[in-house]
């Protein structure tokens, strides 16, 4: 191997988990922190646990609402204008009945 081109490696780094959780292990860094880890991932342990780092969740939880609303609104306008239409037609074809009987 070529010297000095090489990071120095360091075989007992510490990874510490927002959990808790600390791990040693061979690595170029010497200390890592992260925010899943085996023994708080929910693959893992069988638990649910929401990371929404970025509120990306509640963002859509938000459209999700927003697009139901607006399918329900949608929804009321074309019964309305069934129910009209049903309306007119009886009207013309009372009309029609009366207009028959001259």
């Amino acid at each position: 191997m070529k010297k000095n081109i090489h990071p120095k490696y360091y075989s007992k780094a510490k990874i510490t988990c927002a959990c808790g959780n600390v791990i040693e292990t061979g690595s170029t860094v010497e200390t890592m922190s992260v925010e899943i880890c085996s023994a708080c991932h929910p693959f893992y342990t069988g638990k649910k646990k929401l990371v929404d780092s970025a509120g990306q969740v509640d963002r859509f939880k938000k459209r999700l609402k927003k697009s139901s609303q607006l399918k329900e609104k949608k929804r009321a306008i074309k019964a309305k204008k069934i129910a009209k239409k049903k309306t007119g037609q009886k009207k013309r074809s009372e009309k029609n009945k009366a207009t028959k009987k001259k």
